[in-house]
C-alpha cells in the first residue's frame, strides 16, 4: 500500500480520512504518496481472525496456530509471565493463556508481537534493536500502569500492551523509507528520541501519523488507532475515548526514563493533563512509580 488510491484492510484512504482533521488527512495521502510501506499482517493473525469470525468456543484450533511459531509462542509466555497478570496460576500451554487471559485479549498480544517481529534490520540493526527493546519496555511498564489503574480508567493490560507496542512504529518505517533518518534524528545516542518538529522539518513528515495508518491497517480499535495518531497530543483529545491510553502511555515512558535516567523533556508540559486522568497527583507519582518498578524488575517483566 503506496498510494493514496490504496485500501487499508478494505477501507479505501478517502474513509480513513474523512473522520480526521484536513491536516491529519493531508498528512495521511502525503506519506502514502511518498512511498511509506504499511507492512502487511503476518499469516498467524489471518488464520487466528477468521477462526474467531466463527465465534467457536474450542480454543484448540487457535492455540495450534499459534504454535505453529515457536518464536512468537515463547515471546506470548513472557508476556503473560508480566506481574499484570498476578492473578492467573503459572501457565504452561497455549490453551491454557487462551482459557485464563481471553481469546481476544491474547489475540491483541498476539498482535502486538507479530509487529514487533518485522521490519528490515539490515541497515542499522543495533538502533532496530535498541527500539524495540524500547518499545517492549514501555507496553510492559503500561500494562503495569493499566492493571494499578483500572479501577479509574477501565483500560486492560492487553490493550495497553498493544498500544505500548504500536505507539512509535512508525520511526522504523521511517527509518526504512529515509536512509538518513536515523542519523539525522540522532537516534543511536542514548537518550535521545525522535523530536516531531525536527521530524516534519527535515522529512516532511510523521511518525504518529504513519502509526495510525499501520494500527487501522491491521484493524486495531478505533480508539487505539487514535491513541497512537494523538500519543504526543493528550491536549488536543478533550473527552475522547483515547485519552486514558495517551495517559497510560506517556506515564510509562516518563517511568521508562527515570528507570534508564535519561530525561524526558515531553513529561513537563503533559503531566498536568496525565496524572489526573489515570488518579494520580504529584504527591502520590513518586510512590507508584516506586511500585511500577518494582513489580517491574521482580516479576518477570
Amino acid at each position: 500500500m503506496t498510494r493514496s488510491g490504496s485500501t487499508v484492510e478494505g477501507s479505501s484512504v478517502f474513509e480513513i480520512t474523512q473522520s480526521l482533521d484536513e491536516e491529519s488527512a493531508f498528512r495521511i495521502k502525503r506519506l502514502l504518496e511518498g512511498g511509506v510501506r504499511i507492512p502487511a499482517q503476518p499469516r498467524v493473525l489471518d488464520e487466528l481472525r477468521k477462526l474467531m469470525q466463527r465465534k467457536e468456543m474450542d480454543v484448540r484450533p487457535l492455540a495450534k496456530v499459534i504454535n505453529q511459531d515457536p518464536g512468537l509462542t515463547a515471546i506470548l509466555f513472557k508476556v503473560v509471565g508480566n506481574s499484570a497478570y498476578r492473578q492467573h496460576p503459572p501457565l504452561t500451554t497455549v490453551e491454557e493463556i487462551l482459557h485464563a487471559v481471553g481469546v481476544r485479549q491474547t489475540f491483541n498480544i498476539v498482535q502486538a508481537i507479530s509487529l514487533a517481529g518485522l521490519g528490515d534490520i539490515r541497515k542499522n540493526r543495533q538502533v532496530y534493536e535498541a527500539f524495540w527493546a524500547r518499545s517492549h519496555t514501555i507496553a510492559q511498564l503500561a500494562m503495569l500502569i493499566a492493571d494499578e489503574r483500572i479501577a479509574v480508567c477501565n483500560i486492560f493490560p492487553d490493550l495497553a500492551y498493544l498500544a505500548g507496542i504500536f505507539h512509535d512504529c512508525g520511526v522504523p518505517l521511517l527509518m526504512q523509507r529515509f536512509p538518513t533518518y536515523c542519523n539525522e534524528m540522532r537516534l543511536g545516542t542514548p537518550g535521545v528520541w525522535t523530536d516531531l518538529a525536527e521530524e516534519d522539518r527535515k522529512f516532511n513528515a510523521d511518525h504518529c501519523v504513519v502509526g495510525y495508518l499501520v494500527a487501522r491497517h491491521w484493524c486495531l480499535p478505533d480508539f487505539i488507532c487514535d491513541a497512537i495518531r494523538y500519543h504526543h497530543a493528550i491536549a488536543e483529545l478533550g473527552d475522547h475515548e483515547a485519552r486514558s491510553i495517551v495517559a497510560i502511555l506517556q506515564l510509562a515512558i516518563e517511568i521508562y526514563c527515570v528507570d534508564q535516567h535519561t530525561s524526558n523533556p515531553e513529561w513537563e508540559a503533559v503531566r498536568g493533563e496525565v496524572l489526573p486522568e489515570l488518579g494520580l497527583s504529584d504527591e502520590t507519582l513518586p510512590e507508584f512509580i516506586d511500585v511500577v518498578l518494582e513489580r517491574f524488575h521482580g516479576a518477570g517483566a
